[in-house]
């Protein structure tokens, strides 16, 4: 069905389950597809040229617009509870009050910082922010299809909008919810808007009032993407789900971490930079039968 399914970087706990799902996808037509993903480090690659690749985050705290001892405090967050966030030893119950205190006081930082608005787009250019391999034909399938593509993310929205405007993906069925930044007249960051969105809660809470799933209540057939425990409940606010399947981007700590990527999600990538999988799937989809 899908030549791509046999690539080494992929590993699946019930082969049967995922030939199931991919079928009745196919059976239901594109007409009731969408896909829901995270964008950090699941459509932007996780490693390049033997480094790490920034995340939204990254690109702000590393940028030239944030003075050394802001750099280096965000750093300082970052060592301390990033290894918190990856913990697979620890419940979500434990991670969701941290997280949420980094990111405040990641924001707080930002703040602090007295970024103009008018900076974004070259901040990005200046970064070494990518996406992954074959993301044109991913987000051309899409928009070709009609098919609504939902980016849920824990990032810094206005950052990665400008990271798929720069690569000139940003179609008109592709919609973000994210932490937005909210300037001043001047333009200049003086906040950022609610709700906060972290690793460990993207899922309903966080999307009322946007209405978004009740007006595609009948795309019933489901593609997720994401590469944390945190994103397997982006589609929660889907009103009915016929078919889900779920994709899972394992980029760190791979070994002790398997198990429970390979238990939550159908299909799990290892160290894979690339979309080759998810284009294949859509590909098989999407063809004429």
């Amino acid at each position: 069905m899908v030549p791509e399914l046999q690539k080494a970087t992929v590993r699946i706990r019930q082969p049967e389950r995922v030939r199931e799902i991919i079928q009745a996808l196919r059976e239901q037509g594109v007409a009731k597809l969408q896909v829901i993903s995270d964008f950090d480090m699941t459509l932007s690659r996780f490693g390049c040229n033997g480094r790490r690749c920034p995340t939204s985050h990254n690109i702000l705290d590393t940028s030239r617009v944030i003075s050394e001892d802001g750099k280096k405090k965000l750093k300082d967050l970052l060592h301390y509870y990033y290894p918190i966030e990856i913990d697979p030893n620890r419940t979500l119950e434990e991670k969701r009050p941290l997280m949420v205190e980094w990111w405040t006081k990641a924001h707080e930082l930002l703040v602090q910082q007295k970024i103009h608005k008018s900076d974004i787009a070259q901040i990005v250019r200046e970064s070494e922010a990518m996406l992954r391999d074959g993301f044109k034909e991913f987000f051309d399938q899409l928009h070709k299809n009609n098919i609504p593509l939902f980016i849920f993310s824990a990032g810094v929205g206005d950052i990665l909008e400008e990271i798929i405007r720069q690569a000139n993906v940003f179609y008109p069925n592709v919609n973000v919810v994210s932490n937005y930044m909210g300037f001043s007249d001047e333009g200049v960051l003086t906040h950022f808007k609610g709700p906060l969105i972290h690793t460990y809660n993207k899922n309903n809470t966080v999307l009322q009032g946007t209405g978004y799933f009740q007006q595609l209540s009948t795309r019933t057939s489901i593609i997720l993407l994401g590469d944390s425990m945190g994103d397997l409940t982006m589609a929660d606010g889907v009103p009915s789900v016929e078919n889900i399947l779920k994709i899972g981007f394992l980029n760190d700590k791979v070994e002790e971490r398997r198990k429970k990527y390979l238990d939550s999600y159908d299909i799990v990538l290892e160290s894979d930079e690339t979309l080759d999988v998810v284009n294949g799937i859509l590909r098989y989809l999407l063809a004429e039968t």
